[in-house]
């Protein structure tokens, strides 16, 4: 993880991942989602903790999710219905759910219809934020297949070029099994920066780096700035992967493209900028290896195609890693130890369990 997102230890705690999520399984339920839809948002923003994304776990997003269904934005116990079905492909209405419980339910969909057609795809429209996109994609592991997961998110990055926010940060994700090694998992926002690492790197008082945002009038700000003087609701918005077209913003900028027609205008519910916030439009997929290789022969490859990264040579004092081995180690590290919660977190926590009547709470 970036410097800029990593806090002091003496401004947070560790908190027991068991503990910390049946806290806010109690929360969901306090917010009106029953028990086992509980259990899943919860397990969803805990596991982005394990794993050291914080941006899209309990510091950041716990709080927002309870302020969108006090703002009736979310519906609690939505009721996902089909709106296309097919042999290898379901269209869904999220009934305006939040997506970390409407789209694991729908990788489900994606899954069982892989086992018999070899790949199964699933769009959702009239959903909420998803969480950490390779969530969803990590549960085709379970079934030795490949998961993928792209949202069509609300407006918050340029286009190249451009001075307006017209696209979301857009993310993808793909998680691939293994035989020995930790699973290859790519998870990323199609803009410089995701959205919620600048809320972090404001909670710690850390600088914004070159390239993540525009200036006021904007165009690619590319110097650092103190995030005091970052005004979300004003004129700086995100800049696409690559921030100018030199370093390749074109590329964010079209897979961020790639994103909202897939997650969003083929779902059926239009895009990131129409219909706008609060929608997300989802799609996720699975693949199934055995529908196209022997799954022995690939899961020894892919951990011979990982070990090359990996023993290859590297800069002096650094080592070539792949997507998903550094979140490995967090989650290991964190199950043992616990997950670091800063300090003003858990003076939220301790707010809205008083609130709440929250019994079981950190």
């Amino acid at each position: 993880m970036l410097e800029s997102f990593i806090g002091n230890e003496n401004e947070s705690k560790k908190i027991n991942h068991k503990l910390l999520k049946q806290n806010v399984k109690e929360i969901f339920i306090a917010m009106g989602e029953n028990d086992s839809d509980s259990e899943l948002a919860a397990d969803t923003l805990i596991l982005a903790d394990l794993r050291g994304v914080e941006s899209h776990g309990i510091s950041n997003m716990l709080r927002v999710y309870v302020d969108q269904y006090k703002n009736k934005e979310i519906k609690p116990k939505a009721k996902l219905s089909i709106i296309k079905d097919n042999l290898a492909s379901s269209s869904l209405d999220g009934d305006r759910g939040l997506g970390i419980i409407t789209t694991p339910k729908a990788m489900d969909i994606a899954i069982n219809k892989a086992k018999t057609s070899g790949i199964g795809v699933v769009t959702i429209n009239n959903s909420r934020h998803l969480g950490m996109a390779s969530y969803h994609a990590l549960k085709a592991l379970e079934h030795d297949m490949i998961g993928v997961c792209v949202s069509s998110c609300p407006p918050q990055v340029v286009p190249t070029f451009g001075t307006e926010p017209l696209l979301g940060t857009n993310p993808i994700a793909i998680a691939a099994p293994t035989k020995n090694k930790p699973p290859y998992v790519f998870d990323a926002a199609m803009s410089s920066v995701a959205a919620n690492k600048i809320s972090i790197a404001k909670r710690l008082g850390k600088k914004l780096l070159p390239g993540w945002i525009t200036n006021n009038d904007g165009s690619p700000l590319m110097e650092e700035l103190d995030p005091d003087d970052y005004k979300k609701n004003g004129e700086n918005y995100l800049l696409p992967l690559g921030s100018t077209r030199e370093m390749g913003s074109h590329k964010g900028y079209g897979l961020a493209g790639m994103v909202d027609i897939l997650g969003g205008i083929l779902t059926g519910g239009g895009y990131g900028v129409n219909p706008g916030r609060p929608n997300f439009g989802h799609m996720v997929t699975a693949y199934n290896i055995k529908a196209f290789m022997d799954y022995d022969d690939y899961i020894t490859t892919m951990d011979e195609w990982l070990d090359m990264f990996e023993n290859s040579k590297a800069l002096k004092n650094k080592k070539v890693i792949y997507p998903g081995l550094t979140e490995y180690s967090t989650q290991s590290e964190r199950i043992e130890k616990g997950i670091p919660v800063h300090l003003e977190v858990i003076e939220w926590f301790d707010k809205i369990n008083k609130e709440l009547n929250i019994k079981n709470k950190i």
